[in-house]
């Protein structure tokens, strides 16, 4: 393999987000360009892995403190995702139900189990044949390998294999405490500083600093996370010079309404009628009015996301009178779920949930609703609003992020329009937002937006480019 892919997450065998969708996308339309990637995260005890056959490529052991942990490298048989596929089974560390966590909470062994795995990886890479001519990490679970690459007496003999570094999501830096540094294999005492910020290590910090080329998942989030990333701005501003913005794409296979596996009906060339009998199709899963605009929200209930705000702004316009239907389809903070749970049963028929998340039924959501809410207070990229203007679902979004980079607000004088944007975080301007959705409901001018979004190309195969051109620089 040219290029390999090294994360927590890949769609379909583990994925809690969009950092899943990239790296299960990505390899495969690498691939199509010629350039031979794969993929490798932990094995996790989910049903996706245990409906698959794996194959044994590797075992071997990394050494910590005069102890050796065994592990085993498999790959899934057929490679039914488009690319090779390989899991790290480290016995006692990834053997659960939870990628993160499960239903009491983040796991509380997680920084141990996030470096046990990165030496695993590196452990195999050391042993193959051929080496890969990239290692391209994904987020802080995969942050310290770059630096263990540089600085780790036990990986220097493949140190000259440049590392790129997609920063997914910078929320979440990984961080954990000094007396933890055992955890990692013995490295150069001067070389402390790269993986230290702020008095601690931060795998985060430190990929930023050693990764040879920084991305993130949009060119607005890059500017952002300059001003804004949890104490790291200095240090993007001060490593600005190998840093760079790709928007990410969305996998045009999988998310094709004219095949499209999970839909009722598929598209035929008409998008009135698409649209009409998908929504129509949706009460199968939700008791609502379906007659009226159905506004969707799809994902995360947290407050990265936005999620806090949905329900005083459904309790605010239902309240005031305001025709449209709200469908909800995911899970998170146990607040919301109890303010939805209450607004369900405040406006019958006007407010749907279910609280969970099932694949299908957002494929269908996404086809059959009218509009999606994404009110993100973060969006490094965003994807759903790529699927809903796929499925000719005009999107809602706030001005930040990935959402800024893609959704051109209808009302923009100088270029065709794609959806509807508001600024500023707050109820009154999401309100005014819903209500400009609503009258651009019942325009005609509706239909035109429709089609012009379910035209747009979303597909990897642009971002797949700008990334070959990072591995291109990286390989003269």
């Amino acid at each position: 393999m040219k290029i390999l892919h090294v994360s927590a997450e890949c769609y379909p065998a583990a994925k809690a987000g969009g950092l899943g969708d990239v790296v299960g996308a990505l390899p495969k339309y690498l691939i199509h360009r010629g350039w031979p990637s794969a993929a490798v995260i932990p094995k996790y005890q989910l049903p996706w892995f245990q409906a698959r056959q794996f194959e044994l490529v590797y075992t071997g052991a990394f050494r910590l403190q005069n102890v050796y942990y065994p592990f085993a490298v498999e790959k899934e048989q057929n490679d039914s995702l488009g690319f090779p596929l390989y899991v790290i089974n480290l016995p006692g560390k990834f053997d659960r139900p939870g990628i993160y966590g499960d239903a009491t909470g983040w796991y509380n062994d997680n920084a141990e189990r996030w470096v046990y795995f990165q030496q695993a990886v590196l452990n195999w890479v050391l042993n193959m044949p051929e080496k890969p001519a990239v290692i391209h990490c994904h987020d802080h679970h995969s942050g310290l390998i770059p630096f263990m690459l540089q600085h780790s007496l036990e990986y220097r003999s493949i140190s000259n294999i440049p590392t790129v570094f997609t920063i997914h999501n910078g929320e979440y830096h990984g961080s954990f405490g000094w007396d933890k540094h055992v955890l990692l294999p013995a490295f150069e005492a001067s070389a402390a500083g790269m993986i230290d910020w702020g008095g601690v290590i931060n795998p985060l910090a430190s990929a930023i600093k050693c990764a040879w080329k920084v991305t993130t998942v949009s060119q607005t989030y890059l500017k952002e996370l300059m001003v804004s990333s949890n104490g790291l701005e200095g240090l993007l501003r001060a490593e600005s010079i190998k840093c760079s913005g790709i928007l990410n794409g969305i996998d045009a296979e999988v998310w094709d309404p004219a095949i499209d596996s999970y839909l009722p009906h598929h598209f035929n060339g008409n998008v009135a009628e698409f649209k009409a009998a998908n929504k129509y199709a949706l009460q199968q899963h939700f008791q609502a009015d379906l007659d009226l605009p159905v506004v969707t929200f799809i994902g995360r209930l947290v407050r990265e996301k936005g999620a806090d705000l949905i329900p005083d702004l459904i309790a605010k316009v239902l309240s005031e009178g305001l025709g449209v239907t709200f469908l909800i389809l995911g899970t998170g903070e146990p607040h919301i779920h109890e303010a939805l749970v209450n607004l369900q049963w405040k406006f019958n028929r006007r407010c749907a949930i279910i609280l969970a998340y099932n694949e299908g039924i957002a494929h269908q959501l996404y086809a059959g609703s009218d509009f999606l809410l994404m009110p993100s207070r973060v969006e490094p990229c965003g994807l759903n609003q790529m699927y809903s203007m796929r499925y000719g679902t005009i999107p809602i979004v706030r001005s930040v992020g990935g959402l800024s980079d893609t959704v051109i607000d209808i009302a923009d004088p100088h270029l065709p329009g794609r959806g509807i944007r508001f600024d500023d975080f707050n109820l009154d301007d999401a309100t005014v937002a819903l209500y400009r959705a609503h009258e651009l409901y019942h325009n005609p001018y509706v239909n035109e937006v429709r089609q012009r979004i379910m035209e747009l190309d979303f597909s990897w195969e642009g971002a797949a480019e700008n990334y070959i051109k990072i591995y291109s620089e990286l390989e003269d």
